[in-house]
């Protein structure tokens, strides 16, 4: 009979080797969800690459080694295969127009590096402050250049997106750690756990009820957080919306863009949502702000910036590049909707009429993610792959 227990002895060993292997892989709940998530820059640009008509477009995210941690295979690989970028020339508008309306940009290299700045906001104190999303810290720099740069207590928190609230003190999401911190202009942290269990924070402003408001890109949820911590969550209708900037709206509102499925949100300050097809196909909104015309203006990563109004009626403008991927979105002082162009490494700006023009970043490849305008009326802009802060002057 020994012939015929032989094969289970072989099943079992088998068995054993499995169990074995499986004991020492890291166990799906040992790397907290926020760390196991890619930046929304990488997830949707490479969504983006899939699609025929950006089958171009280059995807970066520096430092490479960040990605590595926890990261799917095939986007890790996507990433490491690619070719090195060239940006495409900038849109030269007429000469007329270029001598009336060219921005001079000027860079300053932050202290730290690699510290990949994400957002940046004007802050009460008439500094700007901006995030560190690598090297972990909030900073602080004069309009004259000067850098005061703060270590945040939570390790590797990943902070994001920033805001100026109604207590004076900015506010920031911190997505790997799944919390909400605040800083003082004096440099004073405090932070707040999000209830939903990676929910990876990413967008935040202020509302019109003085409370914080954020979005959960994985938690799929709004989120509106009350200067004294207290902090309420509502489940957006739309499963896997991926709702990722928001603004205080001219109607008394919140606004959001529904980067995954192509639509545009509003939160009434009792929770209340409503959401808006964007009637384009492939449209990916990004970045939101309102214009002086009174209506949501959102940048697209199908190569288009758009408008909004609190209606819901759309209207869309195609930028040169389809590959550009415009990211942050800010009104600017001229009345125009200032914006950056991440892969095409570009400043730019769009008229309330539709009017598009596009400025070459001096340094190349630099990655400019956000855009606000400083206490000196100037634009600054974080440029994510280069550890930059630029200024530009109307």
């Amino acid at each position: 009979m020994r012939y015929r227990i032989r094969p289970f002895r072989y099943l079992f060993a088998a068995m054993a080797l499995v169990l074995a292997i499986a004991a020492l892989m890291p166990a799906a709940s040992a790397t907290p969800p926020g760390q196991r998530v890619l930046p929304p820059y990488v997830k949707l640009c490479l969504k983006l690459k899939r699609m025929p008509q950006h089958r171009n477009i280059r995807c970066h995210y520096p430092p490479t080694q960040r990605v590595a941690v926890g990261a799917p295979a095939q986007a890790l690989r996507a990433l490491q295969t690619q070719k090195t970028f060239q940006p495409p020339k900038a849109f030269q508008p007429p000469k007329a127009l270029q001598a009336r309306k060219t921005p001079t940009i000027s860079e300053i290299s932050i202290p730290t590096s690699p510290a990949t700045p994400v957002g940046i906001i004007s802050g009460p104190d008439g500094n700007l402050w901006f995030t560190e999303n690598y090297a972990n810290k909030i900073g602080k720099l004069t309009t004259g250049g000067l850098f005061t740069e703060y270590s945040l207590p939570t390790a590797d928190a990943g902070p994001t997106h920033i805001t100026v609230g109604s207590d004076g003190a900015l506010w920031f999401t911190e997505s790997n750690a799944n919390q909400i911190g605040k800083i003082t202009t004096s440099g004073t942290i405090t932070e707040y756990s999000v209830p939903t269990s990676g929910a990876y924070p990413w967008g935040i402003t202020a509302g019109p009820d003085d409370n914080l408001w954020f979005t959960e890109l994985e938690g799929n949820k709004i989120a509106k957080l009350t200067t004294s911590g207290t902090l309420t969550e509502y489940s957006l209708p739309t499963s896997g919306a991926y709702p990722l900037r928001i603004t205080s709206g001219p109607n008394g509102a919140l606004w959001f863009t529904e980067a995954q499925v192509g639509a545009i949100g509003q939160i009434t300050t009792s929770g209340s949502v409503t959401e808006y097809t964007i009637p384009s196909s492939g449209a990916m909104p990004i970045g939101i702000t309102t214009g002086s015309d009174g209506n949501l203006w959102y940048t697209d990563g199908n190569g288009k910036v758009s408008s909004v109004t609190t209606g819901g009626s759309f209207t869309e403008y195609s930028l040169s590049d389809p590959n550009s991927f415009p990211w942050g979105i800010t009104a600017g002082p001229d009345d125009n909707l200032w914006f950056v162009e991440q892969s095409a490494n570009n400043l730019a700006s769009v008229s309330t009429s539709g009017t598009i023009s596009e400025y070459a970043v001096p340094t190349s490849v630099s990655g400019p993610l956000d855009i606000t305008v400083g206490p000196d009326s100037n634009l600054w802009f974080t440029e994510d792959y280069v550890d930059k802060i630029a200024k530009a002057v109307l």
